[in-house]
């Protein structure tokens, strides 16, 4: 029988204008801030001017008496109150085999502040404005004390010290592989090359900063929170072990998010106060974050240094793998910050290559900084970058074909499912495909010709490459969908999935298009709300992975159960039912009922079914990503002229969503390689780029006629659609490969290998003083 027409036309695998779109291009999205409450009070927060410090005192008193002010309260005063700091056990053992160590993090800060923006009191007041004004009126006696923003000057004797138990300021560390068995592999190695590399500190930048707005449930003991967040279970869960609530007291709503990036993970000691707050008052409180906030006090990303070597033998095959690596996780260490440093990382390290031999030491480091968290790809941009910054260091090395190089060391589709040295299993992967095809897409072998062309025009000309791999699941590989089919014509499907900006609704409504075969219309996807699913929300890629896979389930189940009901109604065996295009029908015979209708005469006027999906183990989707540049040796400045991907994600449910998520993941990672960076004053510990006017971010005349094409042929095999993550690769490939090509323009200046001495962001400044042969010094270097 042939599929619907509706499944035909927006059914999985068609490109289909998204759902949510016509609401967000005409302005009738809601997002956090967009909602004003009766009798809401607003919250302004006064944070730490210092690095580093004492707190003596905190006098709220002044604040208090100001003109429309309800409250003010202090670190002191919440620790008073009962609330719980934020702050969990790390994974991970100290170097002396201690237990991971972090200060407590508070909602408020106690006693102590340790980063510039760490807010010290709050004041709510009947308008954000009085609330702003009260704060300056709070007067905070600080002991300012020395502070440390440099993670390896953090380990030095001496340092100011963040946490009594670990007075070298080391969090956690760990040691994977075999330190015997990699020395001896260099000591017979051919070729041995080394890079120092710094993968800077990273501002996410979402275009809708963090809101949280709380109010009382009417009625109840339960507080309802709203945010703009990706996972807002882990809200639900953080506010409720803060104020020692249970989860089921708190509701937490989340609406339209202008983009998360791992940024909005979980809750913020802003979103505990709020809650605090509106519990205590008896009335909505809401805050919402200024930019310079955002940049002070939300989660940055990256901020890992490393030296890396790598041993071959006289053909190019490698022998072994070694880093030492020492992530800066901030002031207060997170477990999600040491997870991605210590082990989500070394995950991914070797990549697509067969190697197996590997010495990672690895170490995660307190400074007076913001704390570190997720930001898209979560380790493994840091860790391809080590390794294909490496592969184009030994092909130059040995005058080799940097595409050749990589050819040699690919994992063979033969040698699948394959276990890496950190004990993970690939389940498929045809690399040396991938990597073939996107040679061709980019014209790999007519370089030299455009590389001529440049120099006649002055420009020199560098073409890079990455071929990799990356994780996702986020190691949460179950995920429930519940479906409720209204008589109104309209199916819901409610998730604890996200949605931030990247389209999963409109993937969801595809899938369900194929199994209903109704239009996409009448799919409505609900999510955001704690009160209707919970689980581990949006993050590590794993949305349609997971998610996609159990809205099939359910939509599966729901017809399932709906062919029993339309046997009952048309008084036949439901083994005679047929289901096609939303419409029941007895075989053989023009006896049927319409879906909707069936709905209808069901005793609570709806029909409802759920389904679970458990992914077997994450998804490996990987890529080729080649990128040219010419460089203007007269100022540095760095044009991208051409970038081409191939990528295998596996099934490709939206083609159009998919292509953005690549592209503008690849956005992302060309801003880190070219001009994004978080910097602190190293000696005042004071934040330098607190803005737009300082940090700067990818513009849109960098995007030129991309190249992006994707290989399906290649299912995975643990989850039932047959999907990868596509969310983070983008950024993962495109990184490395627009560096490469910088490095490999400059190198042909005679700069040779020292090209690789520079560093990221590549800006104009950057390139010419590398061009004159001014480097800065190596961050870590050997052990």
């Amino acid at each position: 029988m042939s599929a619907p027409i509706e499944a035909t036309r927006f059914g999985s695998g068609k490109t289909v204008r998204r759902i949510e779109d016509p609401a967000l291009v005409t302005g009738k999205g809601r997002y956090t801030d967009d909602i004003t409450l009766p009798n809401q009070a607003h919250m302004a927060f006064v944070r730490s001017p210092y690095a580093h410090a004492r707190i003596n005192s905190v006098d709220t008193s002044a604040a208090a008496s100001m003109p429309g002010v309800v409250a003010a309260f202090s670190g002191a005063d919440l620790v008073q109150a009962g609330v719980k700091g934020l702050s969990q056990p790390l994974p991970f053992p100290r170097p002396d085999g201690k237990p991971g160590a972090t200060a407590m993090r508070r909602v408020l800060a106690h006693e102590m502040v340790r980063y510039v923006g760490e807010a010290v009191a709050a004041v709510v007041a009947d308008t954000r404005e009085a609330a702003i004004n009260a704060a300056e009126a709070v007067m905070v006696d600080y002991e300012e004390l020395q502070s440390v923003v440099d993670a390896m000057t953090a380990m030095k004797p001496g340092a100011p010290v963040l946490c009594e138990q670990a007075p070298d300021n080391i969090a956690s560390h760990m040691r994977h592989g075999n330190a015997g068995a990699v020395d001896a592999a260099f000591a017979k190695a051919a070729v041995r090359v080394s890079v120092d590399i710094e993968n800077q500190r990273l501002a996410p930048s979402p275009i809708e900063p963090r809101v949280a707005i709380a109010e009382p449930e009417a009625g109840s003991d339960r507080i309802v929170i709203r945010v703009s967040s990706q996972m807002p279970t882990a809200v639900r869960d953080g506010v409720a072990n803060a104020l020692g609530m249970k989860p089921d007291q708190v509701r937490v709503l989340v609406s339209d998010v202008g983009g998360g990036f791992g940024m909005k993970t979980g809750a913020y000691p802003e979103d505990v106060a709020v809650a605090y707050a509106a519990r205590l008052l008896q009335r909505p409180v809401k805050w919402c974050s200024q930019r310079i906030e955002e940049f002070q006090a939300s989660t940055h990303g990256r901020d890992a240094s490393s030296h890396a070597e790598l041993a071959l033998d006289a053909n190019g095959k490698v022998l072994a793998l070694r880093v030492r690596a020492v992530a800066n996780v901030g002031a207060y260490a997170s477990t999600t910050g040491v997870v991605i440093a210590l082990l989500i990382g070394p995950w991914v390290t070797t990549s697509i290559y067969d190697i197996q031999t590997i010495d990672l030491h690895l170490t995660a480091v307190m400074t007076n900084t913001m704390p570190v968290g997720a930001y898209r790809g979560a380790g493994r941009p840091e860790a391809i970058y080590i390794t294909e910054r490496l592969m184009d260091a030994a092909a130059r090395e040995m005058k080799m074909d940097p595409a050749e190089l990589r050819r040699r060391n690919m994992i063979r589709p033969d040698q699948m499912p394959y276990t890496n040295p950190m004990a993970q299993v690939y389940d498929v992967g045809e690399f040396e495909k991938i990597m073939d095809q996107a040679l061709v897409l980019a014209d790999w072998n007519g370089f030299e010709s455009r590389r001529a062309a440049s120099t006649a025009n002055g420009k020199l000309r560098g073409r890079g490459i990455a071929t990799f791999l990356e994780w996702t699941g986020g190691n949460a590989l179950v995920e429930e969908v519940k479906v409720n089919v209204l008589p109104e014509g309209i199916i819901e499907l409610t998730s604890a999935t996200q949605a931030m900006g990247q389209g999963i609704a409109t993937s969801y409504a595809q899938l369900a298009v194929d199994v209903f075969g109704v239009p996409i219309e009448s799919i409505r996807v609900l999510q955001g709300d704690t009160d209707r699913a919970n689980g581990f929300g949006s993050a590590g890629s794993r949305s349609l992975f997971t998610g996609g896979s159990a809205v099939q389930v359910a939509s599966e189940n729901t017809v399932d159960a709906a062919r029993a009901l339309a046997a009952q109604a048309l008084e036949a065996s439901a083994a005679d039912i047929e289901y096609t295009a939303g419409r029941f029908s007895v075989k053989g015979t023009d006896v049927g009922i319409g879906l909707f209708e069936l709905a209808g005469k069901q005793g609570e006027g709806s029909i409802k079914a759920q389904g679970t999906a458990t992914a077997a183990a994450p998804s490996w989707p990987n890529g080729c990503h080649i990128c040219e540049v010419e460089v203007d040796p007269q100022t540095g400045v760095v044009e991208l002229v051409a970038y081409a991907s191939v990528n295998d994600i596996g099934r490709v449910v939206s083609p159009g969503i998919v292509r953005g998520q690549i592209d503008g993941g690849a956005m992302q990672g060309i801003g880190q390689a070219l001009c994004e960076k978080v910097v602190y004053d190293s000696e005042s510990g004071q934040l330098l780029t607190a803005s737009f006017m300082d940090y700067a971010m990818p513009r849109a005349d960098v995007f030129r006629d991309f190249k992006t094409q994707f290989d399906t042929s290649v299912p995975c095999k643990t989850n039932t659609l047959g999907v990868k993550g596509v969310g983070e690769l983008g950024t993962i490939g495109a990184t490395p490969a627009v560096v490469n090509a910088v490095i490999d323009a400059l190198a042909a200046t005679g700069l040779g290998r020292d090209a690789e001495r520079v560093q990221m962001p590549l800006t104009a400044e950057h390139v010419w003083r590398a061009l004159a042969g001014q480097f800065e010094p190596a961050p870590v270097g050997p052990a």
